[in-house]
This record gives structure tokens, sequence and C-alpha cells, in this order.
């Protein structure tokens, strides 16, 4: 969650001690964050406010994932409101007032991630949540919170109004599945789900309620429809695995369910499993991979080595020496999940095992 980082920003004393406790909620959870003050209120473990609160949101707004403002709720709005794109793109905006007493999602509640932001706070400061997003606030699914919790694209995204406003008012709304495409039901919420071979099937279901939403593994191509309802495209999702020789299956599935609890990620959403082929004999992989139920993919050493990718970390020495590639699970990853993939999660040692999960495009 939130890989590109979350600034926290305080313009007051009293503020950047709220900010404080922020940061240690987030660093509870693990998440990247730094506390932004002006000079005059800095200490240790605060960076440097240069300039104004307007001029840092020009320079960063679209560099990180999630903006947590201690101020004025007037001040963020009027700093953010020239930068405001779309909720499929801008950053998770969070509002808490100097006091930390509330915890206010402003800005991409679902899809960017403010409203489970402005819940991990409010939890780690003890301050009151507030998510005024419709579909939250009525306890319905909205179709970009759906979209995020299982890695979709989302390809139409003037279509989310006319289908949340079906969902929040209580009318018939179907989510379609395309083909193979894998969607754990547990997680959907408030849909009546159908499976069908291809679009043309899929739109003609979708005629028959008030709205709805169609997942494909493809961009699609489809006929008219006088429904409402939004093309969601499944990334591709891949785990990488390493272990040693010794390890266990009961091993490899903590590493891996620890790896997807991480991303908020459900384990019905993984595509594929890969490693290098000298682990195809690996019993503890082979089961626990089975546990999962996806495929595990076998990859040369040669085709792992061949991979030139700027989210790989960097080679084990160690590794190179015994199989003559210097990392095994996120370059199996990154291969299998397709072009254009890019890691989600980076290589984690855990109980002898490694993990790395990636995500297509």
């Amino acid at each position: 969650m939130f890989p590109k980082g979350i600034a926290i920003v305080a313009i007051t004393r009293h503020g950047v001690e709220t900010a404080l406790n922020i940061k240690q909620a987030l660093d509870v959870k693990g998440l990247k964050n730094s506390v932004f003050a002006p000079k005059k209120y800095s200490q240790i473990g605060v960076c440097e406010l240069d300039g104004k609160f307007g001029d840092f949101i020009k320079e960063n707004y679209d560099k990180l994932d999630a903006i947590v403002a201690v101020m004025a709720t007037g001040i963020t709005i009027r700093a953010i409101a020239p930068y405001i794109e779309s909720k499929l793109t801008d950053p998770a905006i969070i509002g808490v007032d100097a006091a930390g007493k509330f915890v206010i999602s402003l800005l991409s509640g679902h899809y960017g991630g403010a409203n489970d932001l402005a819940r991990i706070i409010a939890k780690g400061t003890g301050a009151t949540p507030v998510i005024t997003t419709a579909s939250d606030s009525m306890g319905k699914q909205s179709v970009d919170e759906l979209a995020k919790i299982l890695h979709l694209t989302i390809e139409n995204s003037k279509s989310l109004a006319p289908v949340n406003a079906a969902i929040v008012n209580g009318e018939s709304v179907v989510l379609v599945l395309v083909g193979d495409v894998k969607i754990p039901a547990e997680v959907v919420d408030g849909f009546e789900v159908k499976r069908v071979d291809n679009c043309e099937e899929a739109v003609e279901i979708v005629n028959r309620y008030d709205a709805g939403a169609i997942i494909s593994r493809e961009s699609l191509k489809f006929s008219y429809s006088d429904k409402p309802f939004t093309l969601l495209r499944a990334r591709c999702i891949a785990v990488g695995l390493g272990c040693r020789k010794d390890s266990r299956c009961d091993h490899l599935v903590e590493a891996i369910n620890a790896a997807l609890k991480t991303v908020g990620l459900p384990a019905g959403r993984i595509d594929w499993f890969a490693s290098v082929d000298i682990k195809r004999d690996s019993a503890a992989m082979l089961n626990a991979t089975k546990l999962f139920g996806a495929p595990l993919e076998f990859l040369s050493v040669e085709a792992l080595g061949s991979l030139n990718h700027p989210d790989l970390s960097p080679d084990s020495k160690l590794v190179q020496e015994k199989i003559g590639v210097g990392g095994v699970c996120e370059r199996a990853a990154l291969i299998v999940a397709g072009k254009n993939s890019k890691l989600i999660f980076k290589k984690t040692k855990l109980n002898g095992t490694t993990v790395a999960i990636a995500e297509g495009k």
C-alpha cells in the first residue's frame, strides 16, 4: 500500500505533535511516510517544509500516494484545487485537525485509498474517522472500491457515477465475469454475480439490470448498452517464490499469506506462481502453491538473468554463486506477470523463503 509514500504536513507547533503521532501509527503498519513542517517547528523526525503549503502541493501532488494535511480543511482544499484531475490518478488526501480529534477522507476515498488510510490513522491515534462517500456511509461497496480491492483497471471512469448511484439507491446491479477471470466471491458484496464466455453476452446480461460492471482479462470491445456499466480489466497477478532445499510447505504458505496481507490482495486473485526451474521437484513449493489453486511456472536461469527491470532489488552474490543469477522471486514474478509489469511487493524473506508479487498492466 502507498509505495510512493505518504507526506504528513503540519504548519503549527501543536500540529507537529499530532503529525508525529500519525507517523507513529503509520510506522506500526509499515507504511512509508515523512513529516514536514516549517523550519521553526523542526525537530527529530521532521523534514523542513520549504516554502508555503501550496508550494509543497504544487511540487509533490503527483509524486506521492497520499498527503495528510494537519491543518484547517479550507487551507487544504484551496491548495489542492488547481491540481485535482481524476479519482483514478489523484493521491489520497486526508485532513486532520491540529488537535488530532478528527481524520477526514477528503479526496480519492476508494481508488486512491483515502478511506482506508483515514481509518488506519484514526485507529492508531484514537481519533474519529470521517468518511463521507455515499457507499461507505450506507455500508455498500462501490465499483471503484471493488476495483481497488481486486487490483482491477477502470477503463471507463465516467461510468462510475451512474453505476455507484444505482448501488447507493438500492437498484439491481450485476457483476459479470468474462471468460476465466479469477475473482474471489468472498470480497464481492452487493452485486449479483454472473459468468459468461464473451463481452457480447456480458452486455446482454447488464441490460437486464439497472446497472452493472464487467470484468475481463482483456480490454473490452462491446456493443452499445442502454444501461450504465463499468468496464474493469483484471491485471495479471504473479507471485514469485524462492526457497531453500529444506523449506517446509507451511513456511511457504505463511510467507505468501504475509505478502498478500501487506498489499491487501485476496489469495483468490493470484493468477500465477513462478520460480526457477531448479525448484521443479520442490515438494514444499508444489504443495504450497496447489493450496492456493493457481498454476506454478518454472523459468530457466537464462530467462531470469536476461531480465532488466528498474524495480529489481540489488543482486545477491550468494544466489548468483549458487544458481547463476542474482535473484529469483522478483524476476520470476515480473516475467510471468507480462509486459509492462511492476512489483507491488518487493523481495521479502521469511522462514527461509523469499516472496515477491508483480502486477501486469
